[in-house]
């Protein structure tokens, strides 16, 4: 029998990430600049420069999560508003812009996650390290303030520099639970004195922004991207991540404070780069998805109709709703970066339902998000901005390159676990659903464990959405591919 400790896919990473125009690895240029950047002491900042390290700021990322960009902390003030300020590691005050650590981070664009092996857009020692609002030191940082109206709409203030410290590093999942009812308290929340009414607090200003949000049209999507767990090189399991409350508190802390970071550069009138996602090309195919299922959409993009229709779906088939999900997403199209001129309409974020959108909350993660401070950090110190207009549209073109060529490394690498977590069950049968059928091939889901391959026989006649018995035909890690045979319909098999 084969082992699946005989393959290696950290290799199969690498050549992944060479594939796809990445560099794997840091050159010993910027190894040695890192290594001088980490030997200095951490800058306080300047007379303009906030001491909010009194406040109780916490963050909530993955458990493994040593690269954290921002944390949250916020006050219930008159007439029911929430006052949040979302503290971002200042990651510019060590990455100088066309050092060779920033030139190496432009590069590649983004740090990329395949399940695998994590291949950072900066060194540990910055992004883990120095760069990084974990516990324990001080930290330099840009600080977004922004006001939760009653009924969820955001009213933007200042962004300025401060020094911060974070009081508990918090685990996605222990606080979903514990908000939802299903866990306890968390230890770090219950040892903290004041975080339980913090969080709490937090989570209902998020509640109030998302309720908004979905009145306003936002896509409440759920696409199944599962992830590997690895152990000892060898791949144990598929796993979901499922969201919960902790997850929607950062998503929506994380729309207000980009939203607000518009506003600002904005009103500074200079050249800016915007999240872009737009009105879909392919309304009219999102119009005939949505009458496979019975539902009518109207003709012209509209995503208030759009959220309903998804909503009374994921409703009625919580179990066929991530391939619906997978469905729209595809037909709305992938999100791009495009500059922004002063005075210039914005394009919106269509998924979102929000008209001003940027991504500069994640520096330590994403190169615009590092553009964007910088941005910011010209318009706090009164100074021209760092970027010429030709200079963003060139970035913003290249960084939409680098994010989809990061998609498509994550997505092939779980093809590639799937493909050595199955490599020794060929001939097994499994539940399946119909993900895909076209001229292009027959795909489908295994419900357990999560990974999709290619019905290569008995796929004739096969609609999206039915339930199917497979039986494993043969595995290729290296090229991720997972081989099926249809060889039969489950019981309440019709697709909607």
């Amino acid at each position: 029998m084969k082992n699946n400790r005989t393959i290696d896919l950290k290799g199969i990473a690498k050549n992944a990430m060479r594939k796809y125009g990445f560099e794997p690895q840091f050159p010993d240029s910027v190894i040695k600049e890192v290594e001088a950047i980490h030997a200095m002491a951490v800058p306080t900042g300047g007379e303009t420069t906030k001491d909010l390290r009194m406040l109780l700021w916490s963050s909530i990322d993955n458990f493994d999560s040593m690269d954290l960009d921002q944390m949250e902390v916020c006050e219930r003030e008159q007439n029911g508003e929430i006052h949040v300020k979302v503290a971002i590691a200042d990651v510019d005050v060590y990455v100088r812009k066309q050092s060779q650590t920033d030139q190496h981070a432009a590069h590649n664009g983004t740090s990329v996650y395949t399940g695998i092996e994590i291949f950072p857009m900066l060194p540990d020692a910055l992004s883990k390290g120095i760069s990084s609002l974990l516990p324990g030191p001080d930290h330099m940082a840009i600080v977004i303030e922004y006001t939760v109206l009653p009924g969820g709409e955001v009213r933007a203030g200042e962004i300025y520099r401060a020094v911060v410290s974070n009081k508990a590093k918090l685990i996605y999942e222990e606080v979903g639970d514990w908000l939802e009812g299903v866990g306890p308290i968390p230890g770090k929340i219950r040892d903290t004195p004041g975080l339980e009414e913090q969080v709490r607090l937090q989570n209902e200003a998020a509640q109030r922004l998302k309720k908004f949000r979905m009145e306003q049209g936002a896509l409440d999507l759920e696409t199944i991207e599962a992830e590997a767990i690895v152990e000892n090189g060898s791949v144990k399991d598929l796993v979901v991540q499922k969201k919960n409350m902790a997850r929607s508190v950062i998503e929506e802390f994380m729309v207000a404070a980009n939203g607000t970071t518009v506003n600002y550069l904005g009103r500074a009138g200079i050249p800016m780069i915007q999240r872009v996602v737009r009105t879909p090309r392919y309304w009219d195919e999102i119009v005939l998805t949505a009458a496979a299922y019975g539902e009518y959409l109207p003709a012209e993009p509209d995503s208030k109709s759009l959220s309903k229709f998804l909503n009374r779906q994921k409703e009625v088939d919580p179990e066929r709703f991530p391939d619906l999900s997978l469905t729209v997403v595809k037909l709305i199209g992938p999100g791009e970066y495009m500059t922004l001129e002063p005075g210039e309409p914005p394009y919106g974020h269509f998924g979102l339902a929000v008209t001003d959108y940027t991504h500069g909350t994640a520096p330590n993660r994403r190169y615009v998000d590092l553009i964007i401070q910088r941005l910011l950090k010209s318009v706090i110190d009164s100074v021209p901005s760092p970027y010429t207009e030709k200079e963003l549209i060139d970035q913003s073109v290249w960084l939409t390159s680098r994010e989809k060529g990061s998609k498509k490394v994550e997505r092939f690498m779980r093809k590639a676990a799937a493909a050595v977590l199955l490599q020794n069950m060929t001939g097994h049968v499994f539940d399946a659903l119909v993900t895909g059928a076209s001229e292009k091939g027959t795909y489908a889901r295994l419900i357990k464990p999560p990974a999709e391959g290619r019905i290569m026989q008995g796929g004739q006649g096969l609609r999206v959405g039915q339930k199917i018995r497979v039986r494993l035909l043969k595995t290729d890690p290296f090229n991720g591919f997972i081989d099926l045979e249809c060889i039969g319909r489950r019981k309440d098999s019709s697709a909607t």
